[in-house]
């Protein structure tokens, strides 16, 4: 017997030992199709076949009424791939299945007998957090705004990052239960580090011009518009105050170094990025100093309110500083919730040796990111401008050829990596085009087997919180160790594509729950390799079974025709598109497409980019009816290009020999997708993208070898799976 059903069976005697509590259950057949449970094969359950459903309804059967509780185990249910034998009856005797029942009933009984005792009790017990079902609960005694205490203060770091001889401290909020003040109580903390709580500059005047040839100095940038200064703030945020303080935590604010109140300067990934967070939780268990005032002396501490556990969330920037901070390894970050972290300053501005912008962001690129953020004192961001907008920043971000070096390294957090500690859920979309998919991807990977690990996916763009429950779960679990079981089971949980007619919520998601899955990429998955044939500036194959000497065929460059013109396009002279026969039945793609090219180019440097597509183009946004996955290089660092992988090579590009075929292999950005029955899966290769890459002038031709040139996709039941989609089983 597990401990969980130990647990359950232990307060069902004790409640039965006192004599105040009753268990009972009254069984009752539910046809409800949101209540079946599905068959092992994924299909609806049958409606005839009724199911037991647990009574607690007090109207209906009065006598249980304070005493009986009910629990909700469906969402025990674990997969059959990840579960010992395929019956459906017994939850696929599922062990971990049984161990959440017990521990669920265990908790339930507990929660009975509690109130049982406090009923008896005289006085009242002093408010504390509550947690049912594994999550931290809304407390009356919490929610009154008036009841909370708010204070600020400057929290002083290890660094000085403004030159001025003197630790850099950073502006810092608190707002936590009166009770943290009143009646000894003390709570954990969720905590949020930013540089855009102060504001942000107009971006689109501070950007690059991308009307340039590949691999030519670019023009000068010499609009900087100024943040103006707010030195009258007396807080940082207001944000997840409602959310969390009822549910009895306190909430932290900072502002990052170089913006707001905070001293310092903008780093845009440098060391105060990570050091900042580190010294606020420091100051949060007792370790570093806080400060009543920027430049006082009168210190504020802590301990006496905090328990000394930090779990931090945010979302774009604001997800990139938890990860950041939890490199440290600093005592006490207990969990983080990084949402579309940007993880690599190179993969975010760079593609494989390519200057290619984030989506939605053409001409952006990390100077100019500085320049939207530094609202901090005007006489620190002068000397910030000097030694590292136009210092560091400009001698190392090389926008002429794109190569990845020192200065970039710097700023990838994959390699500061073995440094985290905390429990880690991650969240992304797979159609994000801002942050992109392997920005969370790569760090999730490199964390398996090392911490508490979950992944959290979407089929929508930038953003996207995780639902309340499973934030809830983890916060309550490591910030507050109840055992919820959050960190068992499936490690990756995918929203999956909306159903036709569905309705979507105002981000332009389907409201629906993620389907769980043993890992990403799903186990299930393996590579399958196909091939081009002939006829790409119209439409050619793309298969198993292409056979060999399909020659050469050539594109020419025009950035003026957009991809998803190109994609709809019968013919163009400026693309090469390959399809799949028309699917018989749904494809799953789980992981990262690889794409190796053979191809020459007519001048020294281009741009190449590569779009996996569902055919017929869908008109629309972009997303699963139109977009599977995306990939840009540089084909200069083709001698770097070898394997596929992280990109993080110090090898300089070259330029290329006009009319030299160069072979190089990169990965697309990763996915996870059901494309349906009835599509195409089609390959595009071209050069500029209008969307992400420089706009050199038209005229650059690109020549592909096809024998030369190949696909891995990995598909859900590999090549057996493939051959039976498209009829070749």
């Amino acid at each position: 017997m597990n401990k969980s059903t130990l647990f359950g069976v232990a307060c069902l005697l004790a409640a039965a030992a006192m004599g105040n509590t009753t268990a009972a259950a009254a069984e009752k057949f539910d046809t409800d199709p949101k209540h079946q449970l599905p068959r092992p094969d994924g299909k609806p359950a049958d409606m005839k076949k009724p199911v037991k459903v647990f009574m607690n309804d007090a109207r209906k059967n009065p006598e249980f009424a304070g005493n009986v509780k009910g629990v909700e185990t469906r969402d025990f249910w674990r997969e059959l791939d990840v579960s010992p034998a395929n019956q459906g009856y017994h939850y696929n005797r599922n062990a971990e299945t049984y161990m959440e029942v017990g521990n669920a009933l265990g908790w339930a009984m507990a929660e009975l007998g509690a109130k049982t005792v406090s009923a008896l009790e005289e006085p009242a017990m002093p408010a504390r957090p509550v947690f049912r079902n594994g999550q931290a609960q809304v407390v009356k005694a919490f929610e009154d705004p008036s009841g909370w205490v708010r204070e600020s203060l400057w929290v002083e770091t290890e660094f000085d990052s403004d030159g001025d001889g003197r630790l850099d401290r950073v502006f810092t909020d608190v707002t936590r239960p009166g009770q943290t003040e009143t009646a000894g109580l003390k709570v954990a903390v969720i905590y949020e580090s930013s540089p855009y709580f102060a504001g942000t500059a107009e971006g689109k005047g501070l950007f690059w011009d991308v009307r340039q040839e590949v691999g030519e100095v670019p023009p000068a940038r010499t609009d900087h518009t100024r943040i103006p200064y707010q030195p009258g703030r007396t807080n940082v945020s207001d944000g997840l105050l409602k959310t969390w303080i009822p549910r009895g935590f306190a909430v932290v604010h900072s502002d990052a170094p170089g913006t707001g109140l905070s001293d310092g300067c903008v780093t845009i990934g440098g060391p105060p990025e990570a050091l900042a967070p580190k010294a606020v939780i420091d100051w949060l268990n007792g370790r570093a100093r806080g400060f009543r005032t920027r430049e006082g002396t009168e210190e504020v501490r802590a301990t006496r309110w905090c328990t000394g556990k930090v779990g931090m969330i945010g979302t774009s920037y604001n997800g990139t500083i938890p990860l950041a901070a939890a490199t440290t390894g600093v005592e006490g970050l207990e969990a983080i919730i990084p949402v579309a972290p940007n993880t690599s300053y190179y993969h975010y501005y760079r593609s494989h040796g390519l200057v290619r912008h984030p989506g939605g962001w053409l001409g952006e690129d990390i100077d100019t990111l500085y320049d939207v953020v530094r609202s901090g004192e005007p006489a620190r961001t002068e000397w910030g401008d000097a030694h590292i907008r136009d210092g560091l920043f400009a001698k190392g971000r090389d926008r002429q050829s794109g190569d990845y070096n020192d200065f970039w390294a710097e700023r990838d957090l994959l390699k500061k990596v073995r440094g985290v500690k905390a429990a880690v859920l991650m969240a992304h979309a797979f159609n994000d085009w801002n942050v992109m998919p392997e920005h969370s991807v790569r760090i999730a990977t490199a964390l398996k087997g090392r911490v508490p690990l979950r992944m959290y996916f979407h089929q929508g763009g930038h953003g996207g919180t995780p639902p309340m429950e499973m934030v809830n779960r983890w916060f309550s679990r490591f910030l507050y160790d109840i055992p919820n079981g959050v960190d068992k089971g499936p490690r990756a949980w995918i929203v999956r594509e909306s159903d036709p007619g569905a309705t979507s919520g105002k981000s332009g998601r389907a409201s629906q729950l993620p389907t769980p899955y043993a890992d990403y990429p799903t186990p299930r998955a393996s590579f399958v390799t196909l091939r081009p044939g002939a006829g790409g500036g119209a439409m050619g194959s793309l298969g198993l079974r292409i056979k060999s000497r399909q020659g050469t065929e050539t594109l020419v460059d025009d950035v003026e025709f957009a991809g998803a013109a190109l994609a709809k396009a019968g013919a163009s002279h400026h693309r090469l598109l390959y399809a799949t026969p028309e699917l018989l039945t749904p494809m799953h793609i789980s992981g990262t497409p690889r794409i190796t090219l053979r191809l020459a180019s007519s001048k020294p440097a281009a741009n190449l980019s590569v779009w996996l597509v569902v055919l017929p183009w869908a008109d629309g946004p972009i997303g699963p009816a139109n977009i599977i996955t995306r990939g840009w290089a540089d084909p200069q660092n083709h001698a770097s290009l070898t394997r596929g992988g992280d990109y993080h090579s110090m090898k300089r590009g070259e330029p290329l020999i006009p009319g030299k075929f160069y072979r190089q292999t990169f990965d697309l950005q990763p996915d996870d997708q059901v494309i349906p029955a009835g599509k195409r899966i089609g390959l595009m290769i071209f050069s500029s993208d209008r969307d992400f890459t420089l706009w050199p002038k038209p005229g650059t031709e690109l020549t592909l070898d096809l024998d030369g040139t190949s696909l891995r996709l990995p598909v859900v039941g590999g090549r057996d799976w493939f051959e039976e989609a498209v009829g070749e089983g």
